[in-house]
């Protein structure tokens, strides 16, 4: 069965009808017109920053980004990655088979073009294998998701939501120390983020705090 029949089994199964056009947001509704996978993530994207998205609004861009055939770019694989894994949040431990759909996208995304969007689909892969259940993923888990963030960081030191990923990624492990020379880099450059990256740093940095002493002018420095 296709992902996308798959979906549309698990509406029918909770006794429920696909989201159209009229129980989602405009702005997703519009972007979906185009066929464009990557502007319909996009604005999804946009819609979350704001926290102005519904379920039904996740639901619907992914069936329509399904819906539409790969092109074989790097643009469409990761805008599937991105728009499965934000279902797949919404879903939990019942998550299944989005998690593998959101992996194997990111990955066909980093194997047509390593360095679309600054890296953005090695971001996602690494957060989604220190996350999801293991049980989930097929190709990676938390230690090569955190060996690949390190490496992002590593690499491209001026990108700060590397270093947010990771910090995030220490945080999750339980082990909240070496996130917090990270941290500090991300708050330096506070003013660039979104609205929810900067909502996950604030908590990040309250998790922190309750264990670490956070001494910004020193740690960022030495990440």
């Amino acid at each position: 069965m296709s992902p996308r029949r798959s979906l549309l089994a698990l509406w029918l199964v909770m006794g429920c009808r696909p989201p159209t056009e009229a129980d989602v947001t405009p702005e997703v509704a519009a972007a979906a017109e185009h066929r464009d996978a990557l502007a319909i993530s996009d604005e999804l994207e946009a819609l979350i920053e704001k926290g102005g998205d519904s379920e039904d609004d996740r639901v619907f861009a992914l069936d329509r980004v399904r819906a539409i055939p790969d092109d074989q770019s790097a643009g469409y694989a990761f805008a599937r990655a991105a728009v499965a894994g934000r279902v797949a949040e919404l879903r939990g431990v019942k998550a299944g088979k989005l998690v593998g759909e959101a992996e194997s996208f990111a990955q066909r995304s980093i194997e047509r073009d390593p360095g679309f969007r600054g890296r953005a689909a090695s971001r996602l892969l690494g957060s989604l294998w220190v996350q999801a259940p293991p049980r989930l993923l097929e190709h990676g888990d938390s230690e090569k998701g955190l060996g690949m963030l390190e490496q992002l960081a590593q690499e491209q030191p001026e990108e700060i939501l590397n270093h947010l990923r990771l910090a995030e990624a220490y945080v999750f492990l339980g082990d909240p120390e070496p996130a917090v020379p990270h941290l500090c880099l991300v708050q330096a450059g506070r003013a660039s983020l979104r609205r929810d990256d900067d909502a996950l740093l604030q908590r990040l940095l309250t998790e922190v705090a309750e264990e670490e002493s956070i001494e910004c002018e020193a740690a960022a420095k030495t990440p």
